[in-house]
């Protein structure tokens, strides 16, 4: 038997009801119109609890440090406290746009109005010249380190900075690749990738391989998807969850089509089914599929969240921390889906210390999905952690309750670091 949208919501967010409800989920007489209004009153209402910080915290310095292929960046306040964030690999071919834009707006400018200086970064300032990674990850960085600055000045968790904590241990996934080898052999990486930590839960691609590849023709193995699929439950069993991701691969009738194979064998959500930003077509599948949807690892402003939420084309948002410039715009995104009882799973690219950004963020989300994304600590990052182990135990890691991201970086290795410049 079929579920309907509202069965499929009850089902999926019955932990969450309660909050839709005090948000007010749309009623029937609600139109499309009032909740525009409505998620534009939560896009206004800011994040940062100000209120922590009784007097400014001028930012007087923003470093960008390279050790071999890492970088860091480093934030100072005129009172001396500071922030350390560990960039994604990405700043590579993007810092001379850190070094040019964003640095310099930075300096001089209170960090109590975060989210006001991201609003001007990223609308006012940057927007028509910069879109997508190319400005979200070099602003992310520089986000990161500023709360991490402001955590310590707070003594809280970065997670009570932007919310409250609602998880103090969050449910992760492993996250696999491997869709342009053989069905056999992709499945027996899957398994050992899996099986190499105390997981509960697995994500597969399925589809053709979109990125990664010079080969303008490839498409990956013919029905290896129609393959997996049921390999994967009968290989896990029915107590894993199980999740799928086509970055965007197939067309409408396609993903209707692979769509209900993932129904049939139970997976928990359909990520990306169509192209990320043909917002009209995601719809379209969300409509023909009783598996949710979810969307937006790739996504740069808040125009196709708004337009997802308010026309109920998905169930899962997924902004990436580092792509979509940050904590702060991406709790905006994870309020609004909250607004109309849809859960926020975000995406997590890279290594590095993208594993503590991102369970900081889902520490403070009342509508987390059960599990997220997972990829290992960077092994040449040198850091302690003081309030937890940061290893996986029955499927969850327990989120850093220290000041800022809750990790102290080994000074030593800090100090190896030379300041980035241009020419």
């Amino acid at each position: 038997m079929s579920l309907t949208k509202l069965d499929r919501r009850r089902f999926l967010f019955s932990s969450s009801s309660s909050l839709a409800a005090a948000a007010g989920v749309a009623s029937g007489a609600e139109t499309v119109r009032d909740r525009y209004r409505k998620l534009d009153a939560i896009l206004q209402a800011p994040v940062l609890k100000k209120e922590l910080f009784k007097s400014p915290v001028i930012i007087q310095s923003v470093e960008l440090l390279r050790l071999d292929n890492g970088y860091l960046c480093r934030v100072r306040s005129k009172d001396g406290a500071e922030g350390i964030s560990v960039a994604h690999t990405g700043m590579s071919t993007l810092f001379p746009i850190f070094l040019k834009n964003i640095q310099p707006f930075l300096i001089g400018k209170d960090a109590r109005e975060l989210d006001l200086i991201l609003e001007k970064i990223f609308i006012y300032q940057f927007n028509f010249r910069f879109n997508g990674m190319a400005l979200g990850l070099p602003l992310a960085t520089a986000e990161f380190a500023i709360l991490d600055m402001l955590g310590r000045i707070a003594g809280k968790p970065v997670g009570q900075l932007i919310g409250s904590v609602h998880n103090p241990e969050v449910g992760l996934y492993m996250a696999t690749e491997w869709r342009e080898k053989p069905v056999e052999e992709s499945l027996d990486l899957i398994g050992k990738a899996f099986h190499s930590h105390d997981l509960r839960a697995l994500k597969i691609k399925v589809g053709g391989l979109m990125f990664m590849t010079t080969d303008m023709y490839a498409t990956g193995p013919a029905g290896r998807t129609e393959k997996i699929v049921p390999l994967v439950r009968k290989t896990f069993g029915d107590d894993v969850a199980l999740y799928a991701d086509s970055n965007s691969f197939y067309t409408v009738p396609e993903a209707i089509r692979v769509g209900k194979l993932l129904e049939q064998y139970k997976f928990r959500y359909f990520e990306e089914p169509v192209m990320f930003d043909h917002i009209d077509e995601i719809k379209q599948v969300a409509d023909a599929l009783t598996i949710p949807i979810a969307n937006g690892e790739q996504d740069y402003s808040y125009h196709g969240f708004r337009w997802l939420v308010a026309n109920d084309g998905l169930e899962i948002v997924q902004p990436d921390n580092y792509y979509f410039g940050g904590l702060i715009r991406s709790m905006k995104v994870a309020r609004m889906a909250a607004a109309y009882g849809k859960q926020c799973i975000p995406h997590m690219s890279g290594g590095g210390l993208g594993n503590v950004y991102n369970i900081q963020f889902v520490s403070a989300l009342p509508n987390a999905g059960e599990h997220h994304e997972f990829k290992e600590i960077g092994k040449n990052i040198r850091f302690e952690c003081k309030t937890s182990p940061l290893t996986i135990a029955k499927g969850k890691i327990k989120v850093p309750t220290g000041p800022g991201f809750g990790v102290d970086f080994d000074p030593d290795w800090v100090a190896k670091h030379q300041p980035v410049r241009l020419g």
